[in-house]
């Protein structure tokens, strides 16, 4: 059986690294340093993130942001992006029954439930907003989503921890391979810098702890490096097949061929010591693809920046990859955005297949030499992209590798 693609039409991101494709993909190529303390972690262990700079929901065209989660405004900015890019106007669907929506999350609208606790402990119940679940739960992003832009397909939220949005498009594209629709706009949103989620994370010793100097704290693959930086943003991509692409006359970035999925099955945050089932992941998405490892010519790595989670990475790479691929973490720029970080990661590997250009992971000075995979740093890395691999990993276990060609 021919293997099934599903054509990246448009692109959609708000991250660390800025909002809209242009100003996220120079950024990311320029290696652009996002992290700096963060006013609302003060006081914490640890104090420093990476914020979406500027963001103005209301500069975006935007209404009513108050009743939206900073998440769900990150996914409804980045996703009208994408389906501009992509050249559909939102409401003048053919058929908005064959238009879908997954958009996966972490976390969900943490800070919401967070602030509205807070009132409840200081002021009493009747001070909780009534707009707390509607704000506050996971699949409100996608939710917001499809009333937004009228889409009355199936509408999903997928939550597998920091694989969500790669989840996300990964079912994105099993629906159109079914028939279930005909367009699905699909990623990840996620907004966790909060003081629970950053007590938590520091209290696990997952982030890092340069508070003094921020900038340089997220360093992939680094032989200094001693955790992650939190982050947040959306990445959106807008999915159709092949056929109706063209039918069309969409441009396309490229295409996703392949998907795999798989559990740990090993422990709830610490990922399995021979990475067996990252392995597994990407063996199945090289499957899907009837491709093999060596056809990969670039990474986009999941590269936390944490001691244990890089090195585990780069021996599957090097297991299942081979030495013949390029491989950088953009988290050096845009820190890690959770849930949305896969989706994100996926929208940059898409974009490096399409320029033909590999983005370099930033902060990576002294490469950890027990890495034994080409790490791209210091500047981008021009070549032809016939395959790209995103992976992403989560806690419980969930791992995701998604396959893009160009």
């Amino acid at each position: 059986m021919t293997p099934f693609a599903a054509a990246i039409t448009g692109i959609g991101l708000v991250t660390p690294a800025g909002t809209g494709v242009e100003e996220n993909w120079r950024n990311v190529l320029t290696a652009k340093r996002t992290a700096a303390r963060d006013p609302g972690l003060t006081g914490l262990p640890v104090d420093i993130a990476c914020r979406v700079p500027d963001f103005s929901p209301a500069r975006s065209g935007l209404r009513n942001a108050w009743q939206f989660d900073r998440y769900a405004q990150f996914a409804i900015v980045a996703a009208r992006e994408a389906l501009a890019d992509a050249g559909h106007e939102p409401g003048a669907w053919a058929d908005s029954a064959r238009v879908a929506v997954v958009i996966g999350s972490g976390a969900g609208g943490t800070a919401t439930l967070e602030a509205q606790h807070r009132i409840l402990l200081q002021e009493g119940p009747s001070e909780v907003s009534a707009l707390t679940l509607p704000m506050g739960l996971l699949n409100m992003a996608a939710g917001q989503l499809a009333i937004d832009v009228g889409a009355n397909g199936p509408c999903l939220a997928p939550c597998s921890a920091c694989a969500s949005g790669a989840s996300a498009i990964g079912i994105g594209r099993e629906m159109l391979r079914t028939g279930v629709a005909d367009i699905v706009i699909a990623g990840g949103a996620e907004a966790p810098v909060t003081p629970l989620y950053a007590s938590t994370f520091a209290r696990m010793r997952a982030l890092s702890r340069r508070t003094d100097t921020p900038e340089t704290a997220s360093r992939p693959f680094d032989g200094t490096r001693d955790g992650f930086v939190l982050g947040e943003g959306a990445g959106v991509v807008v999915l159709e097949s092949e056929e109706h692409a063209r039918a069309r006359g969409a441009r396309t970035y490229g295409k996703v061929i392949g998907y795999g999925a798989s559990a740990d099955a090993h422990h709830v945050t610490s990922p399995h010591p021979e990475g067996r089932g990252a392995e597994l992941a990407v063996r199945a998405a090289l499957a899907d693809a009837a491709v093999s490892g060596s056809d990969v010519r670039y990474v986009n790595a999941h590269g936390t920046s944490t001691p244990l989670n890089d090195v585990i990475e780069a021996g599957v790479i090097r297991r299942v990859i081979g030495p013949g691929a390029a491989v950088s973490s953009t988290k050096g720029v845009t820190g890690h955005p959770l849930g949305a970080a896969g989706a994100i990661e996926a929208a940059f590997a898409a974009l490096a297949a399409y320029h033909g250009l590999m983005p370099p992971t930033a902060n990576l000075e002294d490469p950890d030499s027990r890495i034994d995979v080409d790490l791209v740093h210091k500047e981008p890395r021009a070549g032809s992209v016939d395959i790209a691999l995103s992976n992403s990993f989560g806690f419980g276990g969930q791992n995701t590798a998604l396959l893009i060609a160009p």
